[in-house]
């Protein structure tokens, strides 16, 4: 049987739909599971992950993500253990893609990757981009201030960011995971196993694009400008210290340029989604187009992004 992990985040459900949709062996976890429809499983109560993984051969493990990096280190740790000592066989890890190695996210993300490797069981690394609905979402939070004045203002300077569409990451994990459960059903070597594959977006947005979207969505034209790193830190005063330290990291890599792609296994597997059709279709179901009179050169408020979502 196939078991996915953090089915109640968008990843993780569409994963498991996926696999559901192929006709496999495939049950879902989360730490909101009832233990009926949806497997219970706590990362942060290692207790309840050995129900969890009962019966379990291929384990989709999507990263349980945003806290304190302590935090997700002791969480990832007790499934890698638990893992183990359940007997599955195959476990499927989504981390984060090698551009992003100098993101403070990063470091979670490798060292699961280092602990998984010294695990009784095969390993497959899908090291995941960063999704163009997180650049989607840097533009909605600044659609406000664009449309009053005429300006899209972000930290970016020249930079890009290599983004990829979540669904097409989906996509991978399931054709990765089936062809995974085909292996072991037929006592075949795994295709996978032992694999790192590099999902990584194909092109890269900066800030001229995101305010060019930003433009055809509010029916005015809209143009980027960018603003130093300082000017962001006041307005992240409400998230928890180590949002704001992840926000100021990829506003700085971005900034400086130091994400882009070496390489990207995702056209092996699939016709990547164009990333800028992604982010305008996201950005367009958000906001009612409108037409907007050019205003006053006033005060663009910078875009602070959301989390990646699962």
């Amino acid at each position: 049987m196939i078991l996915v992990t953090g089915v109640s985040g968008a990843l993780g459900g569409s994963i498991l739909g996926g696999l559901r949709a192929g006709g496999l062996e495939v049950a879902g976890a989360s730490s909101s599971g009832d233990g009926a429809g949806v497997r219970h499983a706590d990362f942060d109560r290692p207790q309840t992950l050995e129900a969890a993984l009962a019966g379990v051969d291929v384990l989709v493990f999507v990263s349980a993500g945003y806290a304190e990096d302590d935090v997700v280190l002791a969480r990832h740790g007790a499934v890698v253990r638990a893992a183990a000592a359940a007997g599955v066989k195959h476990v499927i890890y989504t981390s984060l893609a090698g551009s992003g190695d100098l993101l403070t996210i990063a470091l979670a993300h490798r060292w699961t990757e280092a602990r998984l490797a010294e695990a009784p069981f095969d390993v497959t690394v899908l090291r995941n981009g960063l999704y163009a609905e997180l650049a989607a979402g840097m533009a909605l939070t600044g659609a406000v201030s664009a449309a009053e004045t005429g300006v899209f203002a972000a930290p970016f300077g020249d930079g890009g960011l290599p983004v990829v569409a979540r669904e097409d990451l989906a996509a991978v994990a399931v054709r990765v995971a089936a062809e995974t459960w085909a292996d072991l059903a037929a006592g075949a070597p795994g295709r996978h196993a032992g694999r790192t594959y590099e999902l990584e977006g194909v092109s890269a947005v900066g800030g001229h694009d995101l305010a060019e979207v930003l433009s055809e969505a509010l029916g005015r034209p809209v143009e980027y400008r960018t603003v130093p790193l300082g000017e962001v830190r006041p307005l992240l005063a409400g998230l928890e210290a180590y949002q704001a330290g992840h926000t100021i990291s990829m506003f700085s890599n971005i900034n400086a340029d130091l994400l882009e792609a070496r390489r990207s296994d995702l056209p092996a597997f699939l016709e990547p989604r164009p990333a800028l059709d992604v982010i305008a279709a996201t950005v367009k179901s958000s906001l009612r187009p409108r037409a907007c009179p050019p205003g006053p050169p006033a005060p663009a408020r910078p875009p602070v992004p959301p989390r990646q979502p699962r």
